[in-house]
């Protein structure tokens, strides 16, 4: 297609946005699906997961940012993280979360190196780990789930730990998001150093 009909589309086609996370598949994220099935319904489709690299459009084509994704994730070896403690990041959003306690270095370093090439872009705010539980239409009504999610969060019996050895690729389309392609840590050379 012609350079000018590709810019055309591009200004009428809304841009799709990506992101890069790890699934919690173990009982940390049975607990936090479950608890965001119970107080906020609307969102009880999707998955746990922590994110490595929050929404952005790409600068280039996802064929690129791919085999950049795939190249990266090859070098950089599995790592455990801790949960730590509910809490929301109100008042600049009314989402509620899990922090993460231990390992908080490893995923800035690992969301500052996969920041690159085609996905770097300016984020909304500062990349924190965690894990989403909600997020809610207004203040009060995370207000009153972050209580909730405290007083649940403090009896949950499991290991609070999450092994992070698989990233996903994600796309959202149509206000939902699909999964792209799995990239899976450490295929090249195993390293604990990024």
């Amino acid at each position: 297609m012609p350079r000018s009909g590709y810019n055309f589309l591009s200004q009428v086609m809304p841009s799709s946005r990506y992101a890069l996370v790890t699934y919690v598949r173990n009982p940390v994220g049975e607990f936090v699906e479950q608890l965001r099935r119970e107080l906020h319904p609307t969102t009880a489709h999707m998955a746990a997961h922590l994110t490595i690299l929050p929404p952005r459009e790409l600068t280039g084509t996802e064929a690129s940012a791919l085999e950049f994704l795939e190249e990266a994730c090859s070098r950089v070896g599995p790592f455990s993280v801790e949960l730590g403690d509910v809490e929301t990041f109100l008042p600049t959003t009314p989402t509620v979360f899990i922090e993460v306690k231990q390992a908080t270095s490893r995923m800035r370093e690992l969301h500052d190196q996969l920041s690159g090439r085609g996905l770097c872009c300016v984020e909304s705010w500062p990349y924190t780990p965690h894990l989403t539980i909600l997020k809610t239409e207004t203040d009060e009504q995370a207000r009153a789930a972050c209580v909730i999610a405290r007083q649940r969060w403090a009896q949950f019996p499991g290991t609070r730990q999450v092994h992070v050895e698989k990233l996903m690729f994600v796309r959202e389309n149509g206000g939902c998001w699909q999964d792209v392609a799995p990239l899976p840590l450490g295929r090249g050379q195993l390293s604990s150093k990024f």
